[in-house]
C-alpha cells in the first residue's frame, strides 16, 4: 500500500499522517501551505512529521522526512494539473486521500474563486488523475455543511441536500456528485467523509476554539453568533482519525460510491463548549453576543450509524477530557508566542 495524503499540513490532515506514518504505511503528503491562516502553524506541523521549512523546494519536488523513513513530503497545489500528473506517474500510489480544500464558510462570501479553485478544479484534476492511474480507493473530505438548513435531526446520509446555504457547502456537495459520477464511469471506488466540527491540538486558528481559547487567554472578548443558540457535533480529532483511517481499506460495498457522516452523534450547546473552555483555561470569557452570520447553521447532529456498521466507527473522547487535551496543547504552543 502507497498513499497520498493533500492537506497534509492541514489540521486533519496532518493528525492523519501522523497517524500513518506510525503504523509504517510508505506515505507521501502534500500541501500547497497557503496563507489562508497562519503558515508559521502549518510549517509547526509539518515539522512534527520531520519535514523542516528550510529544506522543503519551491520547484515541487520531493523531500525525505528527517524522522520518518516512510514519509516523504510535496509542496504544490492540487490545481496544477501537470505536476499531479507526474506525481502520479512516479509514485504508483494504490490508495488518495483528498484532504486538500479552501476550507471556512465564512469566508466563501468574501473570496468564491479560491473555493471553485481548489475544491472544485483541483478535485477534478485528482479525479483524474486516480482514474487514469488506477487508484484503489479515493477518499476525500466532504462537509455537514452540505446539510445546509435541514431541520430533520440528526443529519442521515439518506436526507436531501440539495439546499446548501453557503458557496463552501455548495463545493463540497459537487464533489460528492462528482466522486459519484467518476464510480459510475470509471469503476473508481470513492468514499465521501461528511466532517462535523472536528477539534483538538493543532487546530484551524479561524474555527471557533481557537478564536475562544485565544481571545479568552488574552482577555478579550469573543463573538458569540445567534446569540449563543447554537449547537455543534463537537468531534475529537483522534476519533475522526481514527475513522479515516479504518475506511481507507474499507472499500464501498455493493456500490462504488459511498457518503459516510462522521462526527460524535452527541450535540453540544455552544454556550457549554465555552464553559468547557473556561474551566481548562481558568478564565471567563468575556462574551459578544452577536446575530447568525449569513451562511451559518443553527445545529449539527450526525448519524453514524452506517460508518459504525460498516467500518466499526465509535468515537471514544468526550468533551470534556478534549478540551483538557486542546488546551494543554493550546498552551504548549502559545508559550513562546
Amino acid at each position: 500500500m502507497k498513499i497520498l495524503v493533500t492537506g497534509a499540513a492541514g489540521f486533519i490532515g496532518f493528525h492523519l499522517v501522523m497517524e500513518l506514518i506510525k503504523g509504517g504505511v510508505e506515505l507521501i503528503g502534500l500541501d500547497s501551505i497557503n496563507d489562508y491562516y497562519d503558515v508559521n502553524l502549518k510549517y509547526a506541523r509539518l515539522a512534527e512529521t520531520g519535514i523542516q521549512q528550510t529544506n522543503i523546494p519551491e520547484d515541487g519536488t520531493l523531500v525525505f522526512s528527517e524522522i520518518y523513513g516512510n514519509y516523504r513530503f510535496i509542496k504544490t497545489d492540487i490545481t496544477n494539473l501537470p505536476k499531479l500528473e507526474e506525481l502520479f506517474k512516479q509514485e504508483n500510489f494504490t490508495h488518495v486521500v483528498n484532504l486538500a480544500a479552501q476550507a471556512g464558510v465564512r469566508y466563501s462570501l468574501e473570496n468564491p474563486h479560491a473555493y471553485v479553485q481548489s475544491n472544485v478544479v483541483g478535485f477534478v484534476n485528482l479525479l483524474e488523475c486516480c482514474r487514469n492511474y488506477k487508484i484503489a480507493h479515493f477518499l476525500y473530505a466532504s462537509s455537514s455543511s452540505v446539510y445546509g438548513a435541514n431541520a430533520k435531526i440528526p443529519f442521515s446520509e439518506e436526507d436531501r441536500v440539495d439546499h446548501p446555504v453557503s458557496l463552501y457547502a455548495a463545493t463540497k456537495k459537487s464533489n460528492e456528485l462528482m466522486a459519484h459520477t467518476y464510480s459510475h464511469l470509471y469503476n473508481l471506488p470513492t468514499t465521501g467523509l461528511r466532517f462535523f466540527t472536528v477539534y483538538g491540538p493543532w487546530g484551524r486558528p479561524d474555527m471557533a476554539p481557537m478564536l475562544f481559547a485565544t481571545a479568552i487567554n488574552k482577555e478579550e472578548a469573543i463573538k458569540v453568533f445567534n446569540n449563543g443558540n447554537m449547537e455543534r457535533d463537537f468531534t475529537y480529532i483522534d476519533d475522526i482519525v481514527e475513522g479515516v483511517a479504518r475506511c481507507i481499506t474499507a472499500l464501498p460495498n455493493k456500490k462504488l460510491a459511498v457518503v459516510y457522516n462522521i462526527g460524535n452523534s452527541k450535540p453540544v450547546k455552544l454556550m457549554d463548549f465555552i464553559s468547557c473552555l473556561e474551566n481548562e483555561l481558568g478564565k471567563k470569557a468575556e462574551k459578544n453576543f452577536m446575530p447568525m452570520q449569513d451562511g451559518d447553521v443553527k445545529r449539527t447532529w450526525a448519524d453514524t450509524t452506517a460508518l459504525e456498521k460498516n467500518v466499526g466507527y465509535k468515537p471514544k473522547i468526550n468533551l470534556d477530557k478534549g478540551v483538557a487535551n486542546f488546551v494543554n496543547w493550546f498552551k504548549e504552543y502559545n508559550r513562546d508566542i
